[in-house]
């Protein structure tokens, strides 16, 4: 009797061991960094908006802030499986790491937020020969290039030169250093930077509209599973329940976007500054537009040849077609065998027929 006793005892303690393990939650984790389109995700973990969605599609989704390039690292060392990053760096860093990565959120363009600043009154044809601080090998890089690019000053890129730091040290690296002639970089580091004596801007992302894009990346091997296809769902519907709150006016959207602003720790005034200047997709269907448009494979084109001439897209790339971009439509600008990233609408599409 004693016997079958102890062997219940040991099944009931197996049980009672093994039962929550078993009822775990799959675990994801999203990075972002400070930025007008992407400090919506530090709300969505504070406010329980996030918490809500992910309780429906039965996941645990953890937030985690970054600066940029380090969120760009965890990315590639699979230390994340979602990040906030631009259409370029979806390209240059995890693409080229030979990470298959699909964007499922078309978030935003700069339409402004970027912006080339000089002083001392220096102008783009008296750049060359100066110093100018950027994130290398970042947006900020392609829109000093396309700057040059459009004003007839292509042959003179490389008179400029570079100095590279981290976005949280940029300001107070320009406003110590009266060497630094100029500097690229994106708000609200832009909006303080301007508020400098002397400080004029020279060139901004409205100047090249939708070039730069916004996106919410996953790795595609974690939306093939069925846990990553529910965390995409739990993330997309999230985005856009808050996407909603945001827009117009009045106390409870003022309410929504001071608790966004807390996460550059902006005033309310700021953060509605930076967004006057990023085409923010507040409905799903105006991102799916975009990202469906066909002079979006355009701009695309344009950002992958940067990263070729730059050296961004791998070791032993011959071309910008060794790294393939998959389109909405199934087209596919590149070699069909090498596709790195992919621009997946389906789940911007679910939030638009309220199927989430």
């Amino acid at each position: 009797m004693a016997k079958r006793l102890n062997t219940a005892l040991v099944i009931f303690s197996l049980l009672c061991c093994s039962a929550p393990l078993s009822a775990q939650k799959p675990k994801f984790t999203i990075g972002w960094s400070v930025y007008a389109g992407w400090n919506p995700w530090y709300y969505l973990g504070k406010s329980g908006i996030l918490k809500k969605w992910s309780d429906k599609y039965g996941v645990d989704i953890r937030v985690q802030r970054f600066d940029y390039a380090p969120s760009l690292d965890a990315f590639v060392a699979k230390n994340i499986d979602a990040c906030a990053m631009t259409n370029m760096e979806a390209l240059d860093m995890p693409a080229a790491s030979g990470i298959d990565t699909t964007s499922i959120i078309t978030g935003d363009y700069s339409n402004g937020n970027d912006a080339l600043l000089a002083r001392n009154g220096l102008t783009l044809q008296t750049l060359p020969g100066k110093n100018l601080l950027l994130v290398e090998k970042t947006v900020s890089q392609y829109l000093f290039e396309r700057a040059f690019a459009l004003n007839g000053l292509e042959s003179q890129i490389k008179k400029v030169k570079l100095t590279n730091t981290s976005d949280s040290d940029i300001v107070g690296a320009f406003g110590g250093d009266a060497n630094m002639q100029a500097v690229v970089t994106w708000k609200p580091l832009v909006s303080q930077i301007a508020k400098m004596k002397g400080v004029k801007t020279l060139f901004n992302s409205s100047q090249i509209p939708g070039e730069i894009a916004d996106l919410l990346v996953v790795r595609t091997e974690v939306l093939n599973t069925p846990a990553g296809r529910n965390f995409a769902k739990a993330l997309t519907g999230a985005w856009y329940e808050l996407a909603k709150q945001m827009q117009g006016n009045g106390p409870a959207v003022d309410k929504v976007l001071k608790g966004i602003s807390e996460a550059s720790q902006d005033t309310l005034e700021s953060y509605k500054e930076q967004l006057s200047t990023t085409r923010f997709f507040f409905s799903p269907q105006a991102a799916v537009e975009l990202t469906r448009a066909p002079d979006f494979k355009q701009k695309m084109g344009l950002v992958k040849d940067f990263c070729f001439r730059h050296q961004l897209l791998g070791e032993g790339t011959k071309s910008p077609d060794d790294v393939a971009v998959k389109f909405p439509d199934g087209s596919i600008q590149g070699k069909t065998d090498r596709v790195r990233l992919r621009f997946d609408v389906s789940y911007m599409e679910m939030a638009a027929q309220g199927k989430l």
